[in-house]
Parts: C-alpha cells; structure tokens; sequence
C-alpha cells in the first residue's frame, strides 16, 4: 500500500472518530437539555398540585435521564399525593407500589438523602407498615443526631401507634426525652414533653399520674423562661385541668391544684397584661372549679369569672383591630 494511500486511510478513520465524538456529544447535550425540560415542567406542574401531569413529566424526565435522583424522589411524592390510605381499590393499590418503587429507587441513588429516607418512611406509616418506618425514622437520627427535630419526628411517629402498644408510648416517651438530652437549654424540648404526658390515654387514675409528670416539665421549663407568660399560663391550664378533670381527688386535693392555677394563670396576666388566653382560662377556674368546690362563694366567683371573659373578649376585639389595620397599612 502506497503512504498516500495510508495517509488518506488514517485520515478517513479520524475523521470518522471526530464525527462519533461529535454525534455522542450531541447525544448527551441534547438528552440533558430534554431532561432539563421536562423536569422544570414537572415540577411546575407539582407546585400547581396537578400530579398526574407532573408524573408523566417525571417520567418523560427519567427517559433522557434515568439517574436523576430529585425525578424519583417527585415522581415518587407525586404518587403519593393521589394515594389515599385506607382505600382498597386496584387503583389506589397501583399508587401505592409506584410510589415505593419510585423512592426506593431515589433512596437506592443516594441512601444518605434525609428527605427521600423521610418521604419513604412517611408512605409506610401512611401503609401502617410500622417496622419498615420505624427503621428509616431511626436511620434519619442516625444521620443527623445532633439535629432536635429528627427527634420529635421520630416521637411523634411512635406517638401515633401509642394507644394501645406500652412498648411503643416507652419508646415515644424515649424519644422526646432523648431530644432534651441533645439540647438541654432549650425550653421547647420541656414543652414537647409536657404535652406527651397530657395527651397520654389511660386509666383516670394513670392519667393522672401523666398530667402530674407534665406538671414537672412544665416547672423546668419556667426555669429555663421565668418571664415567659405563656410557659406560666401551661402550667397553670395543666394545674386546672387536674383539679376540673379528676373528681376523683379529694376536695382538699382539688382545692389545692385550683389554688395554684389561679396563682400561674395571675402571674401570666402580670408578665403580659395584653395576651389574651390567660383571661380566657381564668373564667372556667372560677365558674367551673373555685365556684364548685367553695358553693357558698359561687355567686362571687361566678361573677369574677365572668369579669375575666369580658375581659378576654375585649383584648382578642383589639387584637384583631391592630391585625386589621396592619394590613390595610401594609398595602
């Protein structure tokens, strides 16, 4: 073979280099920009809440680009959002499968992706799937453990599946005293606590025992927030309620906790005279617990309860007003 003939043979050959490069390359700029475009119009169509066209979107996306993570993850929460829990027909059925099968498949993408692990769990707890949920929850917590929401997350799951499992309300109890843990100083932690407790089902006499723990946490978080008339007006509702709740207790008992109500909800009005709710609670503690237990007083106490209410009534009337005219101002 001549050189002119090898020369114009090598040449031929990288040229037909360059032309696949080329051709690749187009393949590849053309199939991202496709995907681009189908994915910003699903998304589009997902923050108008029209999930049906945002899935086929999804789809088309996941066509030009079968690794995009974020097009699973919303393909999956698409799903999601026409899946209704509890109804047994074939087609609720089909959303609920591709649903999990799009999350797993962004999860199998990145298995350290919270909100993925998060949207997962949530389907299964919508599926009453506890153990598959539980383990994702826990796995978010493992992730970000310095994190205090992942452990009200986490609380507030085993909360739901509490009523009548005590293993689960011992570990919805956990979780919430695991979050104060993380973070002693902040008085929200007390707060979630508290509030577990006051919600806890039982016997009149366990829940009782509840209201009493919430009673203690409410205390701890007055000493984190003294001046915080919202922390005192907690205490004294949960002090009232045991004293209105459980007439199971002796009348000196409920005196007692009637006496300290009125002593946390008069010192909320003293820290804010203007906030409205303490007023709203000192009417019921008169006309329904102080007027009962001390019937010979009933006039007077109904009286002064009375007396709160207007009060009340008065303050929520001016809230509202300077709500208005804030708004009027602002346009």
């Amino acid at each position: 073979m001549s050189r002119r003939m090898t020369h114009k043979i090598m040449a031929v050959a990288a040229v037909a280099v360059v032309l696949a490069a080329f051709t690749a390359c187009q393949d590849i700029s053309y199939g991202k920009l496709a995907a681009n475009h189908h994915f910003s119009k699903a998304n589009s169509f997902f923050r108008e809440n029209q999930y049906r066209k945002a899935i086929a979107e999804y789809e088309a996306t996941l066509k030009y680009n079968p690794n995009l993570v974020q097009a699973y993850r919303f393909l999956g929460e698409s799903y999601k959002q026409l899946y209704k829990p509890g109804v047994d027909t074939p087609l609720n059925k089909e959303l609920e499968q591709k649903t999990l099968a799009a999350l797993n498949k962004a999860l199998e993408i990145e298995p350290n992706n919270k909100d993925i692990i998060y949207s997962l769990g949530d389907m299964y707890d919508k599926l009453k799937k506890f153990p598959e949920a539980e383990k994702l929850y826990l796995r978010i917590i493992e992730l970000q453990p310095e994190n205090m929401s992942n452990y009200y997350v986490v609380a507030e799951f085993y909360k739901r599946y509490s009523a009548d499992n005590k293993e689960v309300a011992k570990k919805a109890e956990s979780m919430y005293l695991r979050r104060i843990e993380t973070d002693p100083e902040n008085p929200q932690g007390y707060a979630y606590m508290a509030q577990y407790y006051q919600e806890s089902a039982g016997t009149p006499e366990e829940m009782l025992k509840s209201y009493e723990k919430a009673a203690e946490f409410w205390l701890k978080r007055i000493g984190l927030q003294p001046d915080s008339a919202e922390a005192w007006l907690a205490l004294g509702v949960n002090q009232w309620s045991r004293a209105y709740r459980f007439q199971f207790q002796t009348p000196g008992e409920r005196g007692k906790l009637a006496q300290d109500a009125l002593k946390s909800i008069t010192k909320a009005i003293d820290l804010d005279p203007t906030y409205p709710e303490p007023y709203a609670w000192m009417g019921p503690l008169y006309k329904s617990v102080l007027a009962k237990l001390e019937p010979e007083k009933e006039a007077r106490y109904n009286a002064e309860g009375d007396r709160y209410l207007e009060k009340f009534q008065e303050l929520r009337k001016r809230a509202a007003e300077r709500k208005k005219l804030e708004e009027e101002l602002k346009k």
